[in-house]
């Protein structure tokens, strides 16, 4: 919930990524990307498979590189700001190890930049209450559903205060129900930490149900078509899902992609 003079986490004016330019396999991904997120917003990008969504977050994360145009994170560059650890990232897959400890993954990135034992400790522990699953500490991934995998993901991405949440598709392999109830984890996430999140997702449902706005791509190259304010009441609760108004933006984001296919 960003107050409107928040400060601006991500700015990107024209920013193009073009693969193998100027051979015969040239892929024009994204084309004229202008977009700016303040924190504490929850962004959500959708739009047809291919149209770049996750390009984008890539570029963010500085994964890879745009062709041209400018791109700012925390007004650093992406490279900087993915050195200065200024994001976390939550893939589809949870990619824990299943040799280590619930608790010794998220201990993980706080290894690697050096922490002292006990602060890793107590860091992980206080991120796995957040996300409710305190009592796992000692167990190994295997022994989780792919829903308590997906928060252990979660709590290791915020295991060293990122000031940005980057998720591609984090809930896509889950089932419906279990879907919606990490929707809910993630609201409540959200809302305690006030972290930016920026989330990929195919689902219309998911992005109204989740997002401040929604961002609708066009398919690639992928240009953003419309940005979709969702003025539904905090805090989002189950109930929410049976609004009027919720259909509503549902509707109203479903018919921009339409518009974006030229249908």
């Amino acid at each position: 919930m960003a107050e409107q003079n928040a400060a601006q986490v991500i700015l990107a004016r024209n920013v193009n990524k073009i693969f193998n330019p100027g051979s015969d396999e040239q892929v024009i991904a994204l084309q004229d990307i202008n977009l700016t997120v303040k924190q504490g917003e929850f962004i959500s990008l959708i739009g047809p498979s291919g149209c770049g969504k996750s390009t984008l977050l890539r570029l963010i994360a500085d994964l890879i590189t745009p062709t041209n145009g400018e791109l700012k994170i925390n007004d650093k560059t992406p490279h900087q700001a993915r050195l200065d650890r200024d994001y976390g990232m939550v893939f589809q897959a949870a990619t824990l190890y299943d040799w280590r400890t619930v608790i010794k993954n998220v201990q993980l990135p706080l290894e690697i930049m050096g922490y002292p034992a006990h602060v890793r400790k107590t860091r992980a522990q206080e991120m796995l209450d957040l996300v409710e699953l305190g009592k796992f500490a000692k167990h190994y991934p295997w022994q989780l559903s792919g829903g308590m995998q997906q928060r252990v993901a979660i709590a290791r991405a915020l295991a060293f205060e990122p000031s940005l949440l980057l998720m591609d598709e984090p809930f896509g392999a889950l089932d419906e129900f279990t879907r919606e109830r990490m929707n809910m984890e993630l609201l409540r996430i959200w809302t305690r930490t006030g972290i930016t999140v920026i989330f990929v997702t195919h689902s219309i449902p998911e992005a109204v149900f989740l997002s401040s706005r929604v961002v609708v791509m066009t398919p690639r190259p992928g240009r953003i078509t419309q940005v979709v304010d969702v003025d539904l009441p905090y805090p989002r609760v189950f109930e929410t899902r049976e609004l009027p108004r919720y259909f509503e933006l549902i509707t109203t984001v479903r018919e921009h992609l339409r518009e974006a296919h030229g249908g």
